[in-house]
């Protein structure tokens, strides 16, 4: 390959809009690894949902420009999907809760279930690559970025379910990204807007952030995403996507796969390094593909430019690409091979799974443990008017009453503490710590497979056999019925 299809090779970018065609091309002319699908991309139908067949012809094209330049290996077409707020394509496809609820479920092979049920929907519509799921081990309320997106604040408990829920979207045939190294779940500044900076001690991250990453290279991960994280203990000052320290720290733990930045038109980079200038410098320091550059045209002229004038050595370009090309063909042998993966599943045909993780990660904090908490009948507040269009539903299918009863306050992403008889949080749980409600629910989710779980549990037909994953106000982490 020439200098300049290398150079291509490492770059991931994003474009607006659901028409393909002008990304397609750019993807031909630099020689692109492929394209990020975000939500502006994805097709949609007449009822405003995403177009499953649509949506399958978009990523075909940016496939086939992939490969337009004649090398064997198939394109990387990525997506953000992990579950809860953080979901690019909606229905038809199963909606899935909160990362969160498998650290409340505590069980692996649940995870593991649902990594392999979320993937088989992502395989049949051309996604090679999601970028999921989330290791960051979360600090609580102080952490404003990734919340209930974190596994859990356990972070031997987040290794084994980031590696479970990975080893599932493997099997089914995309490769997952675990992400963010070194650690976006204990830092209080959001990297979108500006650069957070992590104090820690090398010895502190490695008793907490670290766990995770060190547990998913034990396993074989793929690919694991860097974070604009500056950490002083490393290089002081530099985003960790751009921090030779950082990349070598990874690579001292016996990661051989791919390196690959966060997006690079976030607030953390471009306030630093606008346009493409990010580009060759997150190359030189050690990363393998450059996700997101604000200009992908000004990024691939800059690492070109960065390998003629030496500030990007050859080798170090060399050695990157390969990596990609290496994981591509890999992940497309794998594809491939009869046996190697499971078959792709038909889109919102993995409602009972995400059902399933509900009802395994609902957390009773304060209330009855046994028999009913709230019947005949109840009152519905908060919430958003789909999260209570939901739950009336739910009450209906579930025999109970709406109209008359306890008071419950449903809390969705981002909200306040709540009153009522009964506050139940659809996100992260910590709003629950504030809220004068007698009886406090975490349910980590608004699918309606979460409200049917929830309806199971105020009825008594259920019982709640989530735990909390990290602490709440005074409720320590482990906080649940027995």
């Amino acid at each position: 390959m020439t200098v300049a299809e290398k150079a291509g090779q490492v770059l991931m970018p994003v474009y607006p809009g659901a028409d393909p065609a002008a990304q397609a091309a750019t993807i031909e002319r630099l020689h692109l690894a492929g394209s990020i699908i975000m939500g502006d991309n994805i097709p949609l139908d007449a009822g405003g949902r995403a177009d499953p067949a649509a949506m399958s012809a978009v990523n075909a094209r940016l496939a086939q420009a992939a490969r337009a330049d004649g090398r064997p290996w198939p394109g990387l077409i990525g997506v953000d999907q992990e579950g809860g707020i953080v979901a690019r394509l909606g229905a038809p496809l199963t909606e899935w809760p909160t990362p969160m609820s498998y650290g409340a479920a505590a069980n692996g092979p649940l995870a593991r279930d649902a990594g392999r049920a979320m993937a088989a929907e992502l395989a049949p519509l051309g996604f090679t690559v999601d970028f999921a799921p989330d290791a960051d081990v979360t600090i609580g309320p102080a952490d404003p970025t990734i919340g209930a997106r974190s596994l859990t604040g356990n972070a031997d408990q987040a290794g084994q379910l980031a590696v479970a829920f990975s080893q599932g979207m493997q099997e089914a045939g995309v490769l997952p990204a675990i992400k963010h190294f070194p650690g976006h779940g204990s830092v209080t500044v959001d990297s979108h807007q500006d650069l957070p900076v992590q104090p820690a001690s090398i010895a502190d991250l490695e008793a907490r952030d670290w766990k995770p990453f060190r547990a998913a290279v034990a396993a074989g991960a793929p690919m694991i995403m860097t974070g604009h994280i500056a950490v002083p203990a490393l290089e002081p000052g530099v985003p960790a996507s751009l921090s030779k320290p950082t990349y070598a720290a990874l690579r001292g733990m016996g990661f051989k796969g791919v390196a690959v930045t966060d997006a690079l038109n976030m607030g953390a980079i471009q306030k630093q390094y606008p346009g493409g200038s990010a580009a060759p410098v997150a190359l030189a320091a050690g990363a393998d593909l450059l996700l997101m550059p604000a200009d992908v045209g000004q990024a691939h002229a800059a690492i070109v430019g960065a390998v003629a004038a030496g500030t990007v050595p050859a080798a170090r370009l060399d050695e990157a690409a390969t990596r990609v090309a290496t994981m591509m063909t890999w992940r497309g042998r794998a594809a491939a091979t009869p046996g190697l993966t499971t078959p792709g599943a038909a889109p919102g045909s993995s409602g009972d799974t995400s059902a399933r993780v509900s009802a395994a990660a609902v957390t009773v904090l304060s209330g009855h443990c046994a028999g009913p908490i709230a019947s005949p009948g109840i009152r519905i507040a908060g919430g958003s008017d789909q999260d209570r269009a939901r739950f009336a539903a739910a009450a209906a299918k579930g025999g109970l009453a709406v109209g008359q009863g306890p008071l419950v306050t449903l809390i969705g992403y981002g909200g306040r503490p709540a009153g009522g008889d009964i506050a139940v949080t659809l996100d992260a749980p910590w709003p629950l710590a504030g809220s004068a409600a007698p009886v406090k629910v975490a349910l980590y989710g608004r699918t309606p497979g979460a409200f049917d779980a929830l309806v199971a549990v105020l009825t008594g037909k259920a019982t709640a056999p989530g735990k909390l994953p990290a602490a709440v106000g005074s409720f320590p982490a482990g906080t649940g019925c027995p």
